[in-house]
Parts: structure tokens; sequence; C-alpha cells
């Protein structure tokens, strides 16, 4: 049984920053991808940035040159420092695990940018 725990959430001031953590346990394939992805109240869950185990990243537009996603294989985890932080950032952050064609999710943790 996989299983992602996130941490990390809370409130920030705009400009400010905070970073994300995401552990993963159980069973899980040397090869896969992790990433990040964000739900605001009323809107659709969106992709923030994924890394694949390989190193590769994808970014959202919208976080490009703020946020950066990193992860060590080794213990299973993945990181998202965001910077600059504006208003919009503010939604519920999902950790996600994909291996081959199959998807877990995290429970999610709250960010909120507010003065």
């Amino acid at each position: 049984q996989v299983q992602l725990v996130e941490s990390g959430g809370g409130l920030v001031q705009p400009g400010g920053s905070l970073r994300l953590s995401c552990a993963a346990s159980g069973s899980i394939f040397r090869i896969n991808t992790m990433g990040w992805y964000r739900q605001s109240p009323g809107k659709e869950r969106e992709l923030v940035a994924t890394i694949t185990s390989g190193g590769m990243q994808v970014y959202a537009d919208s976080v490009k040159g703020r946020f950066t996603i990193s992860r060590e294989n080794a213990k299973n985890m993945v990181y998202l420092q965001m910077s600059s932080l504006k208003p919009e950032d503010t939604a519920v952050y999902y950790c996600k695990l994909r291996v081959v064609i199959r998807d877990y999710w995290g429970q999610g943790t709250q960010v909120t940018v507010s003065s």
C-alpha cells in the first residue's frame, strides 16, 4: 500500500516563502514521477510542478521562476520551494506519485497567502 503525506503548509504573507514536503512510503517502483497539484475553492485541481525520478521537471506557467520542485529518490521525498508567493497561490496543495499508469495522492496541505 502506497501512502503520501504532505507537510509544510500554512499562512504566509504576500512575497513570502514556504517549503512543502511530501513523504512517500510503501512499495514504490524506482522509476516514477512525483508532483504537486493545487486546488482552490470552486476551481479544478491543477498541475503546479512535476519531477521524474531522472530529474526532469515541468512547471505551470503561473509558477515558473517562483517555485522549485526537487526530490530525494533514496528517501522517496519530494519538495516544493515556493517563493514570491501571491494571494492567488492560496489553495490546498496535493502531492501525487505516478507509477506507470497508476496515481497515488496525498491528503493535501493548505497554503494561504494573505496579509
